[in-house]
Formats: structure tokens, C-alpha cells, sequence
């Protein structure tokens, strides 16, 4: 079996009953390391905001989460994770429709405050790449720009005989030689 590699992880978020997220969030990690799964779900994160409370007149500072009922999981889907998380005490599911959980977008990741790892791309204008994931997999095409901050290509595809600019995640597209 290949290694598996920490950049083909994702972040997915859980829906839990409402007060145990702290709970799940351990009893994933135990099974993470009874079952050997560091390789396969990476961080499991309940996130917290510190926000001011007003008690008895005086004013204290407390952490509370940010997404009561939710837990995020840094992790690569695959049958084996899903049906660890998804069997967790406490857990109610994946959020997304029916029962296919959908990652978060880099976008909401940012919004979450959670760090996108700055990637790089061994490729130029010019270079013919496949793109290996998305709603675009399996097409071939030129790369017309590259724009490392929002960590994406942009390749010219054929679309109804037209040359179409399509921008595609770093992430998603493999250099042809």
C-alpha cells in the first residue's frame, strides 16, 4: 500500500451532540493511536474563541467553542477513517448531503483561521498539465498563469471548440511530461 501523504488530507467537519465535542474529540484521538491512524487523520479540532463575559457585574475573560455540536478533522477520507469517525460515541455524522462529507474549502479554512500550507508547484506558463481531482479531472491543458497566493492554475481547456481559462487548485493538476 503507498504511504499516505499529510497533503492529500483534508479538513471535514462532524456534527456531534451538543455538549460532547470535547468528549469525541479525545475518544477520536484514542483510536487514532490504538489503531495506528496518525498517518491517516492528522488533527481533530474543537475551535474556541475567548470572548468577554459580564458575571455579577464584573467582566471575565472565557473560551467558548466557536461551533457548539461541531468537531473538524484534519484527515484523508478514506473507508477506514470514515468509519472510525463516524462510529465515535457522540458523533451524529459528517456534514455534507446524505452521507458524503465534503472538505472545507481553502477559503473557509482561512475564515476559520486554520493555516493552509503554502505549497509550491514545479510548473510554468506553458507546461501541459492533467488535472487529477475536481469537477475537471481527467482534462488536459495549458497553463496560461499561476498565482501562488491563492495556491492555483490557470490552464486553457477546450470547451465546445473554444480555448476556455479554467482556474484549478495546485493541489488538483499533474505536470505531463
Amino acid at each position: 500500500m503507498a504511504e499516505a501523504v499529510e497533503s492529500e488530507a483534508k479538513w471535514y467537519v462532524v456534527h456531534t451532540y451538543s455538549g460532547y465535542e470535547n468528549k469525541v474529540k479525545a475518544d477520536i484521538e484514542k483510536t487514532i493511536e490504538n489503531r495506528k491512524l496518525q498517518d491517516q487523520i492528522f488533527e481533530v479540532l474543537v475551535p474556541l474563541q475567548d470572548v468577554m463575559e459580564l458575571k455579577n457585574g464584573a467582566k471575565k475573560q472565557v473560551s467558548k467553542k466557536m461551533f457548539p455540536g461541531y468537531v473538524l478533522l484534519n484527515m484523508i477520507m478514506n473507508d477506514a477513517t470514515w468509519y472510525v469517525v463516524r462510529n465515535t460515541r457522540g458523533v451524529t455524522g459528517f456534514v455534507g448531503p446524505g452521507s458524503k462529507p465534503v472538505p472545507l474549502t481553502e477559503s473557509e479554512m482561512k475564515n476559520l483561521g486554520i493555516k493552509v500550507p503554502e505549497m509550491e508547484i514545479d510548473v510554468e506558463i506553458g507546461d501541459m498539465v492533467k488535472v487529477i481531482a475536481g469537477a475537471w479531472e481527467g482534462t488536459a491543458g495549458t497553463i496560461t498563469d499561476i498565482n501562488a497566493g491563492k495556491q492555483t492554475v490557470t490552464i486553457e481547456v477546450d470547451i465546445f471548440g473554444r480555448a476556455t481559462a479554467v482556474e484549478i487548485s495546485f493541489m488538483d493538476v499533474m505536470k505531463m511530461d
